[in-house]
C-alpha cells in the first residue's frame, strides 16, 4: 500500500504547551533577529508568526534547547531572506521605530544606541545577520557558521568587515571594545550592537 504525502494542513500540530514554552524561551531572539534583518515591525511580526507556525507543523525532533533555538533562528533567517526578496515591491519602514531600552544599551546613551542600530540597518544583509547573531544572541563564530551554512573564516571576515563599515558610518567611533574575531569564541562583553 502506498502512503500518500501529508500536506502541511494534514500534519498533526505540536502541543500548545510546547509552542508556548518555545515562544517564551526563544521568541525574543526570533523577534530581535527578524526586526534587525527586516527593519520593519510588520515584517518582523510576519516572520515571528511564520517561524512558530512552522515549528508547530514541523516533525523535527530536537535533541536539546540549544538545538531548538538554532532551528528557530535558522528558520527566521530563511524567512527574512524571503521577505528581502519581496521588499522591492514595497519600501521598508525605517529602523527609527525600533524600541530602544536604555537598560539594554550597556554603557551607551540612547542616542548612541539609535545611531549604532541605524548604522547596523545600513549594512548588507549578510553582515547584519552575523553582527546580530554574534553580539545580540551570543553565538560564537563557529556556531554562526553552522547556523548559516558558512565556513567559520567567512563569518570572521563578515564580522570584521561589518565592524570596519560601522566604524566608518559612525564617523570613526568604535563601539566594539573586543579584540578582532580570530577564534570561535563568542562576544567578550563588547558593546557593539547589544541593544535591542
Amino acid at each position: 500500500m502506498r502512503r500518500r504525502n501529508q500536506s502541511a494542513d494534514e500534519r498533526p500540530l505540536r502541543p500548545d504547551a510546547f509552542i508556548r514554552q518555545a515562544m517564551g524561551a526563544w521568541g525574543g531572539s526570533v523577534w530581535r533577529l527578524a526586526l534587525a534583518q527586516t527593519g520593519s515591525k510588520e515584517d518582523a511580526e510576519d516572520v515571528y508568526q511564520d517561524v512558530f507556525l512552522r515549528l508547530a507543523q514541523s516533525a523535527t525532533e530536537f535533541s536539546s534547547q540549544e538545538h531548538l533555538k538554532a532551528w528557530l533562528l535558522r528558520v527566521a533567517v530563511n524567512r527574512c531572506h524571503d521577505v528581502a526578496r519581496l521588499r522591492s515591491r514595497r519600501p521598508a519602514v525605517p529602523l527609527d521605530s525600533m524600541p530602544f531600552e536604555p537598560s539594554d544599551a550597556g554603557p551607551l546613551s540612547p542616542d548612541e544606541v539609535r545611531a549604532l542600530w541605524e548604522a547596523v540597518g545600513e549594512l548588507p544583509e549578510s553582515m547584519r545577520v552575523v553582527i546580530h547573531l554574534y553580539y545580540q544572541e551570543g553565538y560564537s563564530g563557529k556556531e554562526i557558521a553552522g547556523l548559516l551554512g558558512l565556513e567559520p573564516s567567512t563569518v570572521r571576515t563578515r564580522l570584521q568587515r561589518a565592524r570596519a563599515q560601522l566604524k566608518t558610518s559612525l564617523g570613526g567611533v568604535d563601539y566594539d571594545q573586543s579584540e578582532p574575531v580570530q577564534s570561535d569564541d563568542g562576544p567578550s562583553g563588547a558593546a557593539c550592537p547589544s541593544a535591542g
